[in-house]
């Protein structure tokens, strides 16, 4: 009896420690780029392309947010809201400026909220800024930078970003430029943990 106890013992140590050390298999579970993007010594960047309006988007910001509380100091997380057609891109134009106003966090979470369990379409610029003055941006400023060079500049960068990375849906997680991860569950953020600790081995050598 002993015995089996001390084996279920060992057992329930041994498994969090297998699932950390899964092996997640390229073409399944992931996308390796023709082109990989360029890297920054030291840093793993994870980039994630989605869209407020976007279902799969929503249901995997959670595990995003979950996530991103215990993210490794080495990995540098960005959001980039995909502009692949002009209703899209009405969103990013919006992203971006509430960006510029240092407002993203306070509003990201509350907008995929808002479209989706209220079924509100806030997809334009009128849309946007009245959603967005709920919590503290000033409507002026949204019009005046929501069609601003600074915002065209970076909506710009961000579709090139999604053609460099063969991005045609979202969501997408790219690791470091090289890999493509889809999907809407936690399992999408294990493959993402996975890829960060290959590029962190690969940079060792």
């Amino acid at each position: 009896m002993l015995k089996k106890l001390a084996a279920i013992a060992l057992m329930t140590v041994c498994m969090p420690v297998l699932a950390a050390t899964t092996a997640f298999v390229e073409g399944k579970d992931y996308k390796v780029l023709a082109s990989p993007g360029t890297t920054t010594p030291g840093v793993v960047e994870v980039r994630e392309f989605f869209w407020y309006g976007c279902p799969h988007c929503f249901r995997l910001d959670p595990f995003i947010t979950n996530w991103l509380k215990t993210k490794p100091k080495d990995v540098n997380f960005v959001r980039t809201p995909a502009s692949l057609n002009p209703v899209w891109e009405g969103n990013a134009r919006g992203f971006y400026s509430v960006e510029m106003m240092g407002l993203v966090e306070q509003t990201h979470t509350p907008l995929f909220n808002t479209i989706h369990e209220k079924q509100a379409r806030i997809f334009d610029e009128d849309s946007l800024a009245s959603f967005y003055q709920r919590y503290g941006v000033d409507s002026a400023k949204f019009h005046g930078l929501f069609n601003s060079f600074a915002v065209t500049g970076k909506v710009a960068q961000s579709k090139a970003l999604a053609q460099k990375y063969q991005i045609d849906g979202v969501p997408a997680i790219v690791v470091n430029g090289k890999y493509v991860v889809t999907g809407e569950t936690a399992k999408v953020l294990d493959v993402t943990d996975y890829l960060i600790a290959k590029e962190r081995s690969a940079a060792k050598k």
